[in-house]
């Protein structure tokens, strides 16, 4: 079990519901793409990991700043005073690298961004950091391409690469490595996790607003605006999937509390966000009285 477990960034999170409840550009539903496709390869990466037996601190997703730069982690795990971290990639398709100009491309010549250049960079920002807190422990770092329709032609030997075919047995090699954690590496993974910034600075975010958000319960397995409601359960007319109803709503309340943090939470806001599919604002006001706060009375009165 990964000693810093990994969640969706806000970022990715808000990107899913805007793209569900209105138009995005062509370029801001690429990015959301590109995000979901890395997480996702994140998290088979983890499926992997989180069977290591040795032992060993697993810290997912991490995000550092260092002498007024910052710098992503995907995996960092601290086996044996040593510590090993990963830059994982969930290209798929057929790949070339040029060796003479470190370039890669995906066939037939769309260049990519070397993923070396990435690792590099965090590694010496990793180093750092370390030496900053007062540390000398040895850093490897590789690149991990995680997805098995993945192939790489002319690939170096000599570069850190480690391919679908290769994580299996080099993580089954990892986990042999004779290690026996000590006071020192638990007070260097509790002070990574103290660095660790929970939201970049840095991100960005479509213009949007209220108004132009689609209104309605959404299904949690397909997306899907087809939710009536049947007692005490929703039900998808797509997919069929079956829901309590104050389970529905509490989620969807997250979902707007995500999107417009600074609007306070009423029962005719949530009536509205859920698209009138609940049939009335006393259900509504029931769910949010058993979950939250109530503040106020009458018409001024809002939950927190």
């Amino acid at each position: 079990m990964a000693y810093k477990p990994r969640t969706e960034s806000e970022e990715l999170m808000i990107l899913r519901l805007l793209d569900t409840r209105m138009t995005l550009s062509e370029k801001d539903i690429q990015h959301y793409y590109r995000l979901k496709k890395g997480y996702e390869g994140e998290v088979m990466f983890d499926s992997l990991t989180e069977k290591l037996q040795c032992e060993c601190y697993i810290l997912n997703d991490l995000l550092f700043k260092v002498n007024n730069t910052m710098f992503q982690i995907d995996t960092l795990i601290i086996v044996s005073d040593t510590v090993h971290f990963y830059e994982v990639k969930n290209y798929d398709g057929d790949y070339l690298y040029e060796i003479d100009t470190d370039t890669l491309y995906k066939r037939p010549k769309k260049e990519y961004t070397n993923p070396l250049h990435q690792l590099n960079r965090s590694e010496s920002l990793l180093r750092q950091l370390l030496q900053n807190i007062g540390y000398n422990f040895p850093i490897e770092a590789q690149v991990v391409f995680i997805n098995p329709m993945f192939t790489l032609y002319q690939a170096p030997l000599e570069r850190p690469f480690i391919f679908p075919t290769q994580v299996k047995s080099y993580l089954e090699k990892l986990d042999k490595v004779p290690s026996k954690l000590n006071r020192n590496c638990k007070t260097l993974a509790d002070k990574l996790i103290s660095l660790h910034i929970d939201k970049n600075p840095y991100t960005t975010f479509p213009l949007y607003e209220y108004k132009g958000q689609r209104k309605g319960l959404i299904c949690e397995l397909c997306n899907s605006f087809s939710i009536y409601v049947h007692g005490k359960k929703c039900v998808c007319g797509d997919c069929g999937h079956e829901e309590l109803v104050s389970t529905a709503v509490l989620r969807n309340v997250r979902e707007y509390m995500l999107l417009f943090p600074n609007q306070k939470i009423t029962t005719n806001d949530i009536y509205d966000w859920c698209g009138g599919v609940v049939d009335s604002k006393k259900r509504i006001s029931r769910i949010l009285d058993r979950h939250f706060k109530i503040v106020g009375i009458g018409q001024w009165a809002y939950y927190e």
